[in-house]
């Protein structure tokens, strides 16, 4: 019986001292986190500051989710709600940095400003909420300020498009079959809505189901080459097109609004 009773004892205190070790693990862990501050806190900022529609602070506590909790299962949810976040804030009229407010002159339109600020006119007016082309003198519009690039990863099948140093979005895109994605550095040298695809022997109009090139065409100074849309999104994500990088229609509509003629474009095998 007292073999017994020594048996539940340790028993006993073995859990005890489990329980207590595991409790110290789960503080230790809740504190390795940015400024001091729990995971569960930092999910709970960052959800009020969306509901709140305060995008930069948002954007703020999931990147310091990101950076605190690197292998978390959830960093890919995270990463995503800060670009989303990026690309609600190019598209409004909230201050925030790589933006400049100008005053309208006399003389001036859309296309002038945007050419001379090297951007784009749908970027201007999304991020200034103007429903056409007119403008007066004495007006101010907020502009982007910053230079964006663009990155393709043929491996991973991804374009990153960048301003300055930052990343502001990461699409899925589909390359190049054969490895036929020419690897450099190219600009876009033109820009088309609702392109028409002159293939050998055929002229295919826009919006007809054989038409690859999808919603829009942006062309590199390499002839023949860009980035266009698709007619089959299930691909995205394969190495399946004649050389071009495909984005959804909606994806390479959005692009084609923020990115100017003259935009650096980098392919890496």
């Amino acid at each position: 019986m007292k073999k017994i009773l020594i048996i539940v004892g340790v028993i006993v205190a073995v859990s005890v001292l489990m329980v207590f070790t595991l409790g110290k693990i789960r503080g230790k862990q809740e504190a390795k986190t940015t400024d001091g501050i729990s995971m569960a806190s930092l999910i709970t900022q960052a959800k009020d500051f969306e509901a709140k529609g305060n995008l930069l602070s948002a954007k703020s506590a999931y990147q310091k989710l990101v950076n605190s909790f690197p292998n978390s299962s959830e960093i890919m949810s995270w990463q995503k709600k800060i670009e989303d976040s990026n690309i609600k804030m190019l598209f409004s009229g909230v201050a925030i940095p790589n933006t400049l407010i100008y005053e309208v002159k006399p003389g001036d339109t859309l296309d002038k400003i945007a050419k001379e600020f090297k951007t784009t006119v749908e970027l201007i007016s999304k991020s200034n909420n103007l429903t056409d082309d007119k403008i007066t003198p004495g007006k101010q519009l907020r502009l982007w300020s910053a230079n964006f690039s663009i990155l393709v990863d043929k491996s991973q099948n991804t374009l990153i498009l960048k301003a300055a140093d930052d990343i502001i979005k990461t699409y899925i895109v589909s390359t190049g079959a054969n490895n036929s994605t020419p690897v450099g550095v190219f600009k876009v040298v033109n820009k088309l809505k609702d392109p028409t695809w002159f293939k050998e022997g055929a002229v295919v109009p826009s919006g007809s189901p054989e038409n690859v090139l999808g919603s829009r065409w942006l062309g590199f100074n390499l002839p023949g080459y860009g980035i266009h849309g698709t007619t089959e999104p299930q691909n995205l994500g394969k190495q399946v097109t004649q050389g071009c990088v495909r984005l959804s229609n909606s994806e390479v509509n959005e692009l084609y609004d923020i990115v100017p003629i003259g935009t650096e474009v980098t392919i890496v095998d």
